[in-house]
């Protein structure tokens, strides 16, 4: 099982970027998938899930409304499009899948949100 993020990046207050997770080993839409977000000094908070079944959402009250979880099954590549980031948005985000009962994490990828 391997999740490879991509697409962080600076960007100022209001801009949107997309981030990528590219999911091996295993094939991502039959399983939950999640995105998280680490600031500096904080705790790994969840930002938004993808459901296996039917592909229902959740979202953190955060970022809900700016924030949109999908998924690309034939690319096995769950995403994250982030709109109208603020510098609170600022953090490291990851992929996170559970896999045979143990938690799977990728590298990560930077996000910066500042003017």
């Amino acid at each position: 099982v391997q999740l490879v993020e991509s697409g962080g990046g600076l960007v100022q207050p209001g801009e949107s970027l997309r981030l990528s997770c590219a999911a091996s080993g295993f094939t991502a839409s039959h399983y939950h998938m999640r995105w998280y977000r680490q600031a500096p000094g904080k705790e790994r908070e969840l930002v938004a899930v993808i459901n296996s079944a039917g592909g229902g959402t959740n979202y953190a009250d955060s970022v809900k409304g700016r924030f949109t979880i999908s998924r690309d099954n034939g690319k096995n590549t769950v995403y994250l499009q982030m709109n109208s980031l603020k510098p609170e948005d600022t953090a490291v985000y990851y992929c996170n899948v559970i896999f045979g009962g143990y938690p799977y994490w990728g590298q990560g990828t930077q996000v910066t949100v500042s003017s």
